[in-house]
């Protein structure tokens, strides 16, 4: 299974809804569009559907530590790229999936936030690329594409989000997916691209090591991205396969 060609992107987007199911997702993989698109003045917010809970390196911080440890980091990346809207949802690391409340809470986000495009990983697996097919991954692509269409649009889905909470049905007209086996719209990240480092460096918890091995690893892989596009030598990248859902 596979993605059909990206359309073209809307252009007159004011808001923008991420949705992914770890802390530092969306730093990983659209951490330079993030920041692109809020310096072209575009309102982004995120929603997390866990707390990463499951994750960490150091075996001397307590395990009921690290969901505030990911939160607080990922609200500190989050500012780097100029994104204040961070909601969690605290579903459980490594055990996420596609049920009716999950779908009812990213729902309920789109109605307040109001986006015109959601962001979101791919709910298609990449089997060349391990951690792009971790399955918290696909599951959040999935419960986010059913959120769109049909949940947040009409008034008859979760009913007490319209009837108790006063949250208006609302139609999203396009949706990015990262991490597709065939993403093929590139965004060209050169000019961020320390800022997208930036962003991933305050994921202190996640990155044991030497960090500028990390940025290394980040710039030759965004570098292919760029080269796939066919942009010109030495630019960088992120890509998406890019839908309709008007």
């Amino acid at each position: 299974m596979s993605f059909p060609p990206s359309v073209s992107p809307i252009d007159d987007v004011q808001r923008v809804l991420v949705v992914t199911a770890h802390p530092d997702d969306v730093d990983f993989g659209s951490g330079g569009t993030i920041a692109t698109w809020t310096k072209a003045g575009i309102e982004v917010a995120y929603v997390i559907a866990t707390s990463g809970d499951a994750g960490g390196f150091d075996e001397s911080t307590p395990r009921d530590s690290i969901a505030g440890i990911r939160e607080a980091e990922q609200r500190a990346a989050a500012a780097v790229v100029g994104v204040t809207d961070v909601t969690f949802l605290g579903y459980p690391d490594g055990a996420l999936y596609v049920t009716n409340e999950l779908r009812r809470d990213i729902a309920r986000q789109i109605r307040r936030v109001r986006p015109d495009r959601v962001l979101t990983t791919s709910p298609v697996r990449d089997w060349a690329r391990t951690p792009a097919a971790h399955g918290d991954h696909v599951r959040i692509g999935e419960a986010t594409f059913d959120a769109v269409y049909p949940d947040a649009r009409n008034p008859f889905a979760h009913p007490t989000l319209l009837r108790d909470e006063g949250l208006q049905p609302w139609t999203v007209r396009e949706m990015w997916f990262s991490g597709t086996p065939t993403a093929d719209h590139a965004v060209d990240i050169t000019d961020v691209f320390e800022q997208k480092i930036s962003a991933l460096r305050e994921h202190v918890s996640q990155l044991p090591g030497e960090l500028d091995a990390m940025r290394t690893r980040i710039e030759q892989w965004n570098g292919a991205n760029a080269a796939k596009a066919g942009l010109p030598e030495g630019r960088l990248a992120e890509l998406y396969s890019v839908i309709s859902t008007a």
